[in-house]
Protein backbone atom coordinates (compact mmCIF):
# COMPACT_ATOMS: atom_id res chain seq x y z
CA UNK A 1 0.00 0.00 0.00
CA UNK A 2 1.55 3.17 -0.84
CA UNK A 3 1.82 5.72 2.30
CA UNK A 4 -0.09 9.03 2.24
CA UNK A 5 3.40 10.93 2.25
CA UNK A 6 4.59 8.55 -1.13
CA UNK A 7 1.09 9.38 -2.70
CA UNK A 8 1.99 13.45 -2.49
CA UNK A 9 5.49 12.44 -3.95
CA UNK A 10 4.11 11.29 -6.43
CA UNK A 11 1.46 13.59 -7.43
CA UNK A 12 3.92 16.32 -6.92
CA UNK A 13 6.22 14.78 -9.87
CA UNK A 14 2.87 14.58 -11.81
CA UNK A 15 1.87 17.96 -11.28
CA UNK A 16 5.48 19.44 -12.15
CA UNK A 17 6.10 17.73 -15.32
CA UNK A 18 2.67 18.59 -16.14
CA UNK A 19 3.59 22.37 -15.49
CA UNK A 20 6.91 21.83 -17.48
CA UNK A 21 5.23 20.33 -20.29
CA UNK A 22 3.09 23.98 -20.06
CA UNK A 23 -0.38 21.69 -19.78
CA UNK A 24 -3.21 23.74 -17.54
CA UNK A 25 -4.92 21.46 -15.07
CA UNK A 26 -8.72 22.28 -14.98
CA UNK A 27 -9.63 23.99 -11.85
CA UNK A 28 -12.60 22.65 -10.06
CA UNK A 29 -15.22 24.66 -8.05
CA UNK A 30 -18.10 23.33 -5.33
CA UNK A 31 -21.19 25.37 -5.23
CA UNK A 32 -23.24 25.63 -2.03
CA UNK A 33 -26.41 25.95 -2.36
CA UNK A 34 -26.55 25.69 -6.51
CA UNK A 35 -30.61 25.32 -6.68
CA UNK A 36 -30.74 28.76 -5.07
CA UNK A 37 -30.18 31.97 -7.32
CA UNK A 38 -26.49 32.93 -6.76
CA UNK A 39 -25.59 29.11 -7.53
CA UNK A 40 -27.90 28.81 -10.40
CA UNK A 41 -25.93 31.64 -11.90
CA UNK A 42 -22.57 30.44 -10.33
CA UNK A 43 -22.52 27.08 -11.91
CA UNK A 44 -23.34 29.34 -15.81
CA UNK A 45 -20.38 31.43 -14.95
CA UNK A 46 -17.68 28.57 -14.11
CA UNK A 47 -18.67 26.50 -16.53
CA UNK A 48 -18.48 28.74 -18.96
CA UNK A 49 -14.97 29.72 -17.90
CA UNK A 50 -13.94 26.13 -17.97
CA UNK A 51 -14.09 25.18 -14.44
CA UNK A 52 -15.29 21.62 -13.81
CA UNK A 53 -18.37 22.58 -11.58
CA UNK A 54 -19.44 20.17 -8.48
CA UNK A 55 -23.03 21.35 -7.06
CA UNK A 56 -23.26 20.28 -3.52
CA UNK A 57 -26.50 18.02 -2.51
CA UNK A 58 -27.06 18.63 1.27
CA UNK A 59 -29.34 15.47 1.45
CA UNK A 60 -26.74 13.00 0.20
CA UNK A 61 -23.31 14.25 0.15
CA UNK A 62 -20.69 14.53 2.66
CA UNK A 63 -19.38 18.27 2.62
CA UNK A 64 -15.90 17.14 3.29
CA UNK A 65 -15.63 14.40 0.68
CA UNK A 66 -17.11 16.58 -1.81
CA UNK A 67 -14.43 19.86 -1.16
CA UNK A 68 -11.48 16.87 -1.46
CA UNK A 69 -9.74 18.47 -4.34
CA UNK A 70 -11.42 21.25 -4.87
CA UNK A 71 -9.77 24.67 -5.29
CA UNK A 72 -12.87 26.61 -4.52
CA UNK A 73 -16.08 26.85 -2.83
CA UNK A 74 -19.10 28.85 -3.27
CA UNK A 75 -20.77 29.27 0.11
CA UNK A 76 -24.12 30.37 -1.59
CA UNK A 77 -25.91 28.64 1.16
CA UNK A 78 -28.66 31.37 1.80
CA UNK A 79 -31.07 30.25 4.75
CA UNK A 80 -34.05 32.10 5.43
CA UNK A 81 -34.03 35.59 7.36
CA UNK A 82 -36.08 33.72 10.37
CA UNK A 83 -33.05 30.62 10.85
CA UNK A 84 -30.17 33.19 9.66
CA UNK A 85 -28.73 33.34 13.86
CA UNK A 86 -28.93 29.71 13.83
CA UNK A 87 -27.82 28.25 10.24
CA UNK A 88 -25.23 31.37 9.32
CA UNK A 89 -22.89 30.59 11.95
CA UNK A 90 -23.38 26.87 11.64
CA UNK A 91 -22.63 27.11 8.00
CA UNK A 92 -19.49 29.21 8.15
CA UNK A 93 -18.16 27.33 10.67
CA UNK A 94 -18.50 24.06 8.41
CA UNK A 95 -17.34 25.46 5.84
CA UNK A 96 -13.81 27.35 7.13
CA UNK A 97 -13.22 23.53 8.97
CA UNK A 98 -13.53 22.03 5.31
CA UNK A 99 -11.63 24.88 3.57
CA UNK A 100 -8.56 24.23 6.15
CA UNK A 101 -8.71 20.35 6.11
CA UNK A 102 -8.80 20.22 1.99
CA UNK A 103 -6.73 23.98 1.25
CA UNK A 104 -9.74 25.45 -0.33
CA UNK A 105 -10.72 29.34 -1.04
CA UNK A 106 -14.06 30.59 0.12
CA UNK A 107 -16.03 32.70 -1.81
CA UNK A 108 -18.93 34.02 -0.54
CA UNK A 109 -21.73 36.49 -2.07
CA UNK A 110 -21.92 39.15 0.08
CA UNK A 111 -24.29 42.32 0.60
CA UNK A 112 -24.58 45.86 2.11
CA UNK A 113 -25.97 44.86 5.50
CA UNK A 114 -23.43 45.09 6.88
CA UNK A 115 -22.69 49.17 6.90
CA UNK A 116 -25.95 49.54 9.04
CA UNK A 117 -28.88 52.10 9.36
CA UNK A 118 -26.27 54.60 9.54
CA UNK A 119 -24.01 54.01 6.37
CA UNK A 120 -23.19 56.96 3.88
CA UNK A 121 -24.31 57.23 0.71
CA UNK A 122 -21.29 56.10 -1.24
CA UNK A 123 -20.66 52.65 -0.05
CA UNK A 124 -16.99 50.97 -1.00
CA UNK A 125 -14.66 48.18 0.84
CA UNK A 126 -13.26 50.70 3.03
CA UNK A 127 -16.46 51.78 4.39
CA UNK A 128 -16.69 50.31 8.07
CA UNK A 129 -18.93 47.73 9.16
CA UNK A 130 -21.34 49.25 11.70
CA UNK A 131 -24.52 47.23 11.94
CA UNK A 132 -26.07 47.35 15.29
CA UNK A 133 -29.17 45.40 13.64
CA UNK A 134 -29.67 41.86 14.35
CA UNK A 135 -29.27 40.81 10.80
CA UNK A 136 -26.74 42.97 9.73
CA UNK A 137 -24.78 41.88 13.20
CA UNK A 138 -25.04 38.36 11.76
CA UNK A 139 -23.24 39.11 8.98
CA UNK A 140 -20.58 41.73 10.52
CA UNK A 141 -19.87 38.32 12.71
CA UNK A 142 -20.25 35.78 9.70
CA UNK A 143 -17.69 37.72 7.77
CA UNK A 144 -15.07 38.41 10.59
CA UNK A 145 -15.34 34.23 11.17
CA UNK A 146 -13.91 34.20 7.42
CA UNK A 147 -11.00 37.01 8.21
CA UNK A 148 -9.84 35.70 11.47
CA UNK A 149 -9.43 31.94 10.19
CA UNK A 150 -6.81 32.18 7.73
CA UNK A 151 -8.78 30.71 4.78
CA UNK A 152 -8.02 32.43 1.63
CA UNK A 153 -11.90 34.06 0.82
CA UNK A 154 -13.44 36.68 -1.28
CA UNK A 155 -16.33 38.99 -0.28
CA UNK A 156 -17.78 39.29 -3.51
CA UNK A 157 -20.18 42.20 -2.21
CA UNK A 158 -23.66 43.53 -4.27
CA UNK A 159 -26.41 45.59 -3.32
CA UNK A 160 -30.12 44.06 -4.67
CA UNK A 161 -30.14 41.53 -7.56
CA UNK A 162 -31.91 41.34 -10.63
CA UNK A 163 -31.61 37.74 -11.70
CA UNK A 164 -32.95 36.42 -15.55
CA UNK A 165 -35.94 34.33 -13.99
CA UNK A 166 -38.04 34.75 -11.32
CA UNK A 167 -36.12 33.69 -7.97
CA UNK A 168 -38.26 35.40 -5.28
CA UNK A 169 -36.38 38.56 -5.02
CA UNK A 170 -37.65 42.60 -4.40
CA UNK A 171 -37.11 43.13 -8.26
CA UNK A 172 -39.56 40.06 -9.28
CA UNK A 173 -41.55 39.33 -6.57
CA UNK A 174 -42.81 43.00 -5.98
CA UNK A 175 -41.14 45.54 -8.22
CA UNK A 176 -42.17 43.95 -11.58
CA UNK A 177 -44.98 41.71 -10.54
CA UNK A 178 -47.64 44.04 -12.27
CA UNK A 179 -45.53 45.29 -14.81
CA UNK A 180 -47.27 43.58 -17.70
CA UNK A 181 -50.09 46.04 -16.36
CA UNK A 182 -48.36 48.72 -16.32
CA UNK A 183 -47.30 49.19 -12.85
CA UNK A 184 -44.35 49.40 -11.03
CA UNK A 185 -44.32 48.86 -7.20
CA UNK A 186 -41.38 50.47 -5.36
CA UNK A 187 -40.78 49.55 -1.91
CA UNK A 188 -38.45 53.11 -1.03
CA UNK A 189 -39.05 56.57 -1.49
CA UNK A 190 -39.05 57.22 -5.28
CA UNK A 191 -35.78 59.62 -6.02
CA UNK A 192 -33.14 58.61 -3.85
CA UNK A 193 -30.65 56.54 -5.38
CA UNK A 194 -30.70 52.57 -4.76
CA UNK A 195 -27.51 49.96 -5.22
CA UNK A 196 -28.45 46.86 -7.81
CA UNK A 197 -26.42 44.40 -9.42
CA UNK A 198 -26.89 42.23 -12.29
CA UNK A 199 -26.88 38.72 -10.88
CA UNK A 200 -25.12 36.97 -13.88
CA UNK A 201 -22.42 40.09 -14.37
CA UNK A 202 -21.83 39.45 -10.42
CA UNK A 203 -21.47 35.55 -11.06
CA UNK A 204 -19.08 36.01 -14.09
CA UNK A 205 -16.94 38.53 -11.92
CA UNK A 206 -16.59 35.87 -9.27
CA UNK A 207 -15.21 33.66 -12.08
CA UNK A 208 -12.90 36.24 -12.98
CA UNK A 209 -11.74 36.57 -9.73
CA UNK A 210 -11.33 32.85 -9.03
CA UNK A 211 -9.45 32.18 -12.15
CA UNK A 212 -6.50 34.76 -10.71
CA UNK A 213 -6.54 33.08 -7.13
CA UNK A 214 -2.95 33.18 -6.41
CA UNK A 215 -2.50 36.43 -7.18
CA UNK A 216 -5.18 37.67 -4.26
CA UNK A 217 -4.71 38.40 -1.07
CA UNK A 218 -5.98 36.24 1.71
CA UNK A 219 -8.44 38.29 2.51
CA UNK A 220 -10.51 40.24 -0.46
CA UNK A 221 -13.44 42.19 0.10
CA UNK A 222 -14.18 43.69 -3.62
CA UNK A 223 -17.86 45.18 -4.79
CA UNK A 224 -19.58 43.33 -8.05
CA UNK A 225 -20.42 46.04 -10.86
CA UNK A 226 -23.13 48.06 -9.72
CA UNK A 227 -26.20 50.12 -11.43
CA UNK A 228 -27.35 52.80 -9.08
CA UNK A 229 -30.92 53.94 -9.74
CA UNK A 230 -33.74 55.89 -8.17
CA UNK A 231 -37.26 54.34 -8.31
CA UNK A 232 -38.42 56.69 -10.85
CA UNK A 233 -34.86 55.99 -13.42
CA UNK A 234 -35.84 52.33 -13.30
CA UNK A 235 -39.43 52.59 -13.24
CA UNK A 236 -38.48 54.69 -17.02
CA UNK A 237 -35.85 52.28 -17.94
CA UNK A 238 -38.62 49.63 -17.82
CA UNK A 239 -41.04 51.60 -19.56
CA UNK A 240 -38.10 52.14 -22.32
CA UNK A 241 -37.01 48.23 -22.69
CA UNK A 242 -40.67 47.09 -22.47
CA UNK A 243 -42.37 49.33 -24.43
CA UNK A 244 -45.06 49.62 -21.93
CA UNK A 245 -45.38 53.01 -20.46
CA UNK A 246 -45.22 52.27 -16.51
CA UNK A 247 -46.59 54.03 -13.49
CA UNK A 248 -44.42 54.05 -10.58
CA UNK A 249 -46.79 53.35 -7.40
CA UNK A 250 -45.34 53.04 -3.84
CA UNK A 251 -45.45 49.47 -2.03
CA UNK A 252 -47.92 49.03 0.69
CA UNK A 253 -45.73 48.29 3.71
CA UNK A 254 -48.83 48.53 6.03
CA UNK A 255 -50.05 44.64 5.60
CA UNK A 256 -46.56 44.29 6.69
CA UNK A 257 -46.64 46.06 9.62
CA UNK A 258 -49.73 44.47 10.63
CA UNK A 259 -48.93 41.05 9.81
CA UNK A 260 -45.27 40.21 11.52
CA UNK A 261 -47.03 40.90 14.57
CA UNK A 262 -47.49 36.89 14.21
CA UNK A 263 -44.82 36.87 11.28
CA UNK A 264 -41.39 36.10 11.74
CA UNK A 265 -40.33 37.06 8.21
CA UNK A 266 -41.89 40.36 8.42
CA UNK A 267 -40.30 41.51 11.28
CA UNK A 268 -36.89 40.68 9.36
CA UNK A 269 -38.33 42.75 6.41
CA UNK A 270 -39.25 45.83 8.46
CA UNK A 271 -36.02 45.89 9.70
CA UNK A 272 -34.30 45.96 6.67
CA UNK A 273 -36.59 48.56 5.55
CA UNK A 274 -34.20 51.46 5.80
CA UNK A 275 -32.25 50.19 2.94
CA UNK A 276 -35.23 51.33 0.54
CA UNK A 277 -35.35 55.14 2.50
CA UNK A 278 -31.71 55.85 2.49
CA UNK A 279 -29.88 56.61 -0.18
CA UNK A 280 -26.68 54.49 -1.17
CA UNK A 281 -24.75 53.87 -4.11
CA UNK A 282 -21.30 51.60 -4.84
CA UNK A 283 -18.12 53.05 -5.58
CA UNK A 284 -15.53 50.36 -6.17
CA UNK A 285 -12.10 51.40 -6.93
CA UNK A 286 -10.56 48.14 -5.97
CA UNK A 287 -13.03 46.17 -8.60
CA UNK A 288 -11.19 48.34 -11.44
CA UNK A 289 -8.22 47.90 -10.42
CA UNK A 290 -8.80 43.94 -10.02
CA UNK A 291 -10.41 42.99 -12.79
CA UNK A 292 -10.13 46.47 -15.01
CA UNK A 293 -11.31 45.19 -18.35
CA UNK A 294 -14.49 43.25 -16.91
CA UNK A 295 -17.55 44.42 -19.22
CA UNK A 296 -20.96 44.43 -17.01
CA UNK A 297 -24.43 44.10 -18.96
CA UNK A 298 -25.99 47.53 -19.76
CA UNK A 299 -28.72 48.88 -18.17
CA UNK A 300 -31.19 48.31 -21.04
CA UNK A 301 -29.63 44.31 -21.41
CA UNK A 302 -30.04 43.77 -18.27
CA UNK A 303 -33.96 44.55 -17.78
CA UNK A 304 -34.64 43.15 -21.22
CA UNK A 305 -32.89 40.08 -20.05
CA UNK A 306 -34.76 39.80 -16.41
CA UNK A 307 -38.54 40.98 -17.88
CA UNK A 308 -40.94 38.28 -18.74
CA UNK A 309 -41.19 38.10 -22.18
CA UNK A 310 -45.24 38.78 -21.68
CA UNK A 311 -43.70 42.40 -19.90
CA UNK A 312 -41.24 43.24 -23.07
CA UNK A 313 -42.85 42.01 -26.50
CA UNK A 314 -39.37 42.19 -28.12
CA UNK A 315 -38.38 39.29 -26.18
CA UNK A 316 -35.64 38.44 -23.99
CA UNK A 317 -32.05 39.72 -24.90
CA UNK A 318 -29.78 36.93 -24.98
CA UNK A 319 -26.20 38.58 -22.83
CA UNK A 320 -23.23 37.73 -24.18
CA UNK A 321 -20.86 36.00 -22.43
CA UNK A 322 -17.04 37.21 -23.90
CA UNK A 323 -14.38 34.26 -23.38
CA UNK A 324 -12.51 36.64 -21.53
CA UNK A 325 -14.98 39.09 -19.22
CA UNK A 326 -13.89 41.69 -17.39
CA UNK A 327 -14.71 45.09 -15.80
CA UNK A 328 -15.16 48.77 -17.64
CA UNK A 329 -13.89 51.50 -15.48
CA UNK A 330 -17.07 53.46 -14.57
CA UNK A 331 -19.32 50.69 -12.83
CA UNK A 332 -22.27 52.58 -13.96
CA UNK A 333 -21.57 54.98 -10.33
CA UNK A 334 -22.29 58.59 -9.85
CA UNK A 335 -20.04 58.79 -6.92
CA UNK A 336 -18.17 61.65 -6.86
CA UNK A 337 -14.81 59.68 -5.37
CA UNK A 338 -15.36 56.44 -7.47
CA UNK A 339 -12.47 57.23 -10.21
CA UNK A 340 -9.62 56.19 -9.85
CA UNK A 341 -6.59 58.94 -9.25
Amino acid sequence: MIEITQFHFIFDLVFSSYQQKGFMMKKTVLILGATGRFGRNAQISFSWAGWDVRCFDRATDNLEDAAWGVDLIVNAWNPAYTDWATDIPRYTQQVINVAKDTGAAVLIPGNIYVYGEAMPQELSENTPHLATNPLGKIRVEMEQAYKESGVKTIILRAGDYIDTEASGNWFDKIITAKAERGVTSYPGAPDIPHAWAFLPDVTDMAAVLADNLDELDTWTDVFAPSLTLTGQELAHAISEVSGRSQTLKPMAWFPIQVASLVWPLGRSLLEMRFLWDKPHEVCSVRAQTLVPDFIPTSLEDTLAASLPEQINPHGLVRRPRPKVPGLLSAFNCRCVHSQPS
